[in-house]
């Protein structure tokens, strides 16, 4: 299973009012761990940031002035989310920003490319009803680190994403632990455990040889020796 977690970051809230994506962090995992294959673009977007934008994000106009267009990186984007489930938080928001730009440049929309698009906000929502779920409180609940964010940054947000939504889809009762300690649930097989009827087990009761018995006792008496004559094993054993 491939999935590719995305954020952008924007001059502003409305692509219908020419804001437009100044960057995008994409970040792959497979089987629910990260490959370390990753993309990562700055990018001119042909007008100036909103005072709002760039308190939320941080990059200057000036910066970005001399960043590549969109054009430039609409195929490797495409080719890395191509066949992927795509994760991204409210995605409402980022996929009508990608759709804009991809308009702009002839390509085919992001939901045609991906596997298919999940909003991970609208998971979280559906987990957590009535609680804060945007993207540092569901760190802040899950206990992800989040401490390096002190702006927006679409290539972190992407990376803190794919933590949190591992911790948000990992379950509470899995009954298999793989070797790297990522908890992975069996379907089927806590159900079936349930109904085996232990009564009906004949358990091999193994007796103790004198040996055993008489090395059990020589631990015993140390440990009541040493407990001042307090330890009650031994009187019960006897």
């Amino acid at each position: 299973m491939r999935q590719v977690f995305l954020d952008t970051e924007t001059t502003g809230l409305s692509p219908e009012s020419g804001d437009r994506i100044v960057e995008i962090g994409c970040v792959e995992m497979v089987d629910r761990r990260l490959s370390g294959e990753r993309r990562h673009f700055y990018l001119n977007p042909e007008r100036r940031n909103s005072e709002g934008a760039f308190a939320v994000h941080g990059l200057s106009d000036e910066f970005l002035a001399d960043q590549p267009l969109f054009a430039a990186v609409a195929d490797d984007l495409l080719a890395f989310v191509d066949g992927a489930e795509l994760i991204i938080h409210n995605a409402a928001f980022d996929v009508g920003f990608l759709n804009a730009e991809l308009r702009r440049v002839g390509k085919p929309a992001i939901a045609q490319v991906a596997a298919r698009i999940t909003d991970s906000l609208a998971l979280a929502r559906e987990q957590y009803p009535g609680k804060a779920n945007s993207l540092d409180a569901l760190c802040k609940r899950l206990e992800v680190d989040n401490t390096h964010r002190t702006l927006h940054g679409a290539l972190l947000d992407a990376g803190l994403l794919a933590e949190v939504y591992i911790r948000m889809t990992r379950g509470q009762h899995a009954l298999v632990i793989e070797a790297e300690g990522d908890a992975v649930a069996t379907p089927g097989l806590e159900a079936e455990m349930h109904s085996v009827d232990l009564a009906a087990l004949n358990l091999l009761v193994l007796a103790p040889t004198a040996d055993e018995w008489a090395a059990h006792a020589a631990v015993l008496a140390d440990l009541d020796k040493e407990s001042g004559g307090k330890l009650l094993w031994p009187k019960a054993v006897a």
